[in-house]
């Protein structure tokens, strides 16, 4: 190998060491900081969906009117901070004086802190995973609004832990029968088929169009059961 191509793959591994370790040090600073700052909250529901929907979309205002009766429960509501529906579920849990919570992530696009999240319950993250950790453990639910690819990430990613033991048994829900139905039956029709899932593993999630269906499900659902941090 050449001696200069030598030296420069040298110094580009030490030059990436070095980034490594301050790289860790920036993740676990992600971790303490959701830890000490969430460790309080109490029971929460999980608010996931599309940055791209406006506010004269349906299901921004249906997502309003889910956090804010979840939020009249005693719920608090978390969601990614953001805009959209991010933006509606905060606003929804403050309409009810509810606890607004913002796990906010640096993207290049579309991501903006909202107005609507408790100022000192608003979180940046620049690690996707140590966000979604942050979802996972203060959680004990999820509402699951129209999305694209981050939704479908967020929806998948807690499927999977529920379906492997990581996270305990706790509500899934679909919003939007429409928008999700195609989905639930390609799971089902080819998924299942493929014995890829177990057939019980399509009972993890739940379709609802309504804020009633939603409220009923998760209220129902915790009637005899423990609120809890999740790990």
């Amino acid at each position: 190998m050449n001696a200069t191509i030598k030296t420069l793959q040298t110094q580009h591994w030490n030059e990436s060491s070095t980034q490594s370790t301050w790289q860790i040090l920036k993740i676990i600073s992600e971790f303490v900081t959701g830890f000490e700052s969430l460790s309080n909250v109490g029971a929460c529901v999980s608010i996931f969906g599309s940055a791209r929907t406006n506010a004269d979309n349906p299901y921004y205002e249906l997502t309003v009117e889910i956090a804010r009766r979840l939020a009249d429960e005693g719920f608090g509501i978390i969601t990614g901070g953001g805009p959209g529906i991010m933006e509606a579920g905060n606003k929804g849990a403050a309409d009810a004086n509810g606890k607004s919570i913002g796990l906010n992530i640096l993207l290049p696009f579309e991501q903006y802190d909202n107005k609507y999240v408790d100022r000192d319950k608003l979180l940046q993250f620049d690690y996707f995973f140590a966000r979604k950790v942050m979802f996972t453990k203060y959680s004990q639910g999820f509402v699951i609004m129209p999305g694209g690819f981050g939704t479908m990430d967020e929806l998948f990613e807690v499927a999977t832990l529920i379906q492997t033991g990581k996270l305990r048994q706790m509500p899934i829900i679909l919003v939007g029968k429409k928008y999700w139905q195609g989905l639930v039956n390609w799971i089902e029709e080819v998924m299942l088929a493929e014995k890829n899932i177990n057939p019980e593993d399509i009972d993890l999630f739940k379709l609802a169009d309504t804020a009633d269906e939603v409220v009923d499900h998760m209220t129902e659902y915790y009637r005899d059961r423990e609120l809890s941090p999740n790990f």
